[in-house]
């Protein structure tokens, strides 16, 4: 080789060493300024669906290719459980990251309540917006529809939805006079005063649109996004896209538009260089509402469905995407709820906690993969207005006497129309070890004396704290609801 070709072929090299050099550094710098950055949050909050409504929970008929995609590229919670099995509650819950009753919620607000959350409580966008945080909600709130209580007087810059769910208006099963029309508000102006079902078909795209606009309209500022989607509540309502093409009916195509919806914000967050510090969380505000048949979801086995304490009522799916920061594909099976994602979000964003007191726990370190060590050890089944009807431990549960719904027993209705449930059957106490009977069928209470005893110190705690309505015990630190100023 001359003595000029040894130069030209070291030149070359240096230049591709130099090349690299630069690519690498530009690399590291975007990585380091992305981990720079406050972490935004979207919470996709899905109604009524159940355990086994995703492909990767056994879900037939149907693919749900963007939710499986989210989950072998981020976590899945495998044993995460809503806040209450009923709408209302289980949002409460979620949003203050206090259990329902603490703050003296209980079941589903109607649309003629006179109470709602508490100017008084912090929510999750007001513990954001403390830290600078752009906050919208777009789909269905249900917290309370007066004024006081709309989502702009508590933390929420935005609002595009309804205010409660979205059976509640004349079409109502109950029939004509049941319900009054349900109204569509803009923050806190109603602009469309009588939804219609050709309004509903389009709901899913809507609040997605919305989405996707706040989320390219706030590439500069840190957000907080609570997409509340009111499907698969019924009635169900897909847009003309997905009409028709699932093999599961209605309900299939109402989940083939959710999945389509979390793609849509997913790929926009990876249009705008958001991704990396960017925590999206997909879940449910309780289980399916069995008796709707065909047009509800699958608890994928779990015992009864939504409105009840069971597994089937509360245990619903959870997954999150955390580009760079969750390990891709993670199962992690420990016990956690609803109400540690408040918690959760304000330790990523290093915001102080609400100063009256919460139940939820930060479960960054699992969300992290830090440790496998349970930051929740328990969790507590409340129902109807302060009814302790179960707690368990992360594998056992005890069900104590309490008269609650039941779907068992009764052909469930279809195609919009609901079967019988029993709303007072009689469920006797038991004891379930749900790493080997998730579904309940198995009752263990003669044969483990000493985890009841267990189990029972840790309800009697629940009992001294929140109350009890089944024993009489009235709860030191439960809150007032707020209600309606006259």
């Amino acid at each position: 080789m001359s003595n000029l070709s040894c130069i030209q072929f070291k030149s070359a090299g240096f230049g591709l060493f130099i090349s690299l050099l630069i690519l690498a550094t530009s690399c590291s710098n975007k990585s380091s300024e992305s981990q720079s950055k406050p972490t935004n949050f979207v919470v996709i909050y899905i109604d009524d669906m159940g355990y086994g409504d995703l492909t990767q929970t056994g879900a037939i008929g149907y693919q749900t290719p963007n939710l499986d995609q989210m989950a072998a590229q981020g976590i899945f919670f495998s044993h995460y459980y809503a806040p209450q099995a009923v709408c209302s509650a289980s949002r409460a819950g979620l949003l203050t990251g206090c259990y329902p009753n603490r703050i003296g919620f209980a079941g589903a607000l109607s649309h003629a309540s006179k109470t709602g959350i508490s100017e008084k409580e912090e929510t999750l966008a007001e513990v954001l917006k403390a830290k600078g945080y752009k906050t919208a909600i777009f789909g269905k709130w249900h917290l309370g529809v007066q004024e006081q209580f709309l989502p702009t007087r508590h933390g929420f810059d935005e609002f595009y939805g309804i205010p409660y769910s979205n059976d509640m208006w004349p079409f109502h099963p109950l029939g004509p006079g049941a319900f009054p029309d349900l109204p569509l508000f803009e923050n806190e102006t109603i602009v469309n005063p009588a939804v219609t079902p050709d309004d509903q078909k389009k709901f899913t795209t809507e609040f997605t649109e919305r989405t996707v606009s706040f989320i390219k309209n706030n590439t500069q500022n840190p957000f907080f996004i609570y997409l509340a989607h009111p499907m698969p509540h019924v009635p169900l309502f897909v847009s003309d896209k997905f009409e028709g093409k699932s093999e599961q009916g209605l309900y299939g195509d109402v989940m083939m538009e959710i999945d389509w919806s979390v793609g849509q914000v997913i790929q926009t967050l990876k249009e705008t260089g958001l991704e990396e510090n960017t925590l999206v969380i997909f879940t449910s505000d309780n289980g399916p509402w069995i008796n709707y048949g065909n047009h509800a979801g699958s608890t994928g086995g779990l015992r009864e469905g939504k409105g009840t304490s069971f597994e089937g009522g509360q245990r619903v799916p959870c997954l999150m995407y955390w580009k760079e920061t969750i390990a891709p594909g993670t199962v992690n099976n420990n016990l956690v709820s609803g109400i540690d994602i408040l918690p959760t979000v304000a330790e990523i964003a290093a915001a102080p906690l609400p100063k009256k007191k919460i139940d939820g726990v930060s479960i960054l370190s699992l969300i992290k993969g830090e440790t496998n060590e349970p930051p929740r050890k328990n969790f507590w089944y409340y129902y109807r207005r302060n009814s302790l009807e179960a707690v368990q431990d992360g594998q056992w549960k005890l069900v104590f006497p309490h008269p609650g719904r039941t779907y068992l027993e009764y052909t469930p209705g279809a195609d919009g129309q609901p079967g019988k449930v029993n709303e007072n059957f009689p469920h006797e106490a038991g004891l379930y070890d749900l790493r080997r009977d998730p579904g309940e069928r198995y009752n263990l209470i003669e044969e483990h004396p000493e985890i009841v005893e267990k189990l029972e110190k840790i309800a009697q705690e629940a009992r001294n704290d929140l109350g009890d309505d089944i024993t009489g015990f009235a709860g030191k630190n439960r809150r007032d609801p707020g209600r309606v100023k006259e």
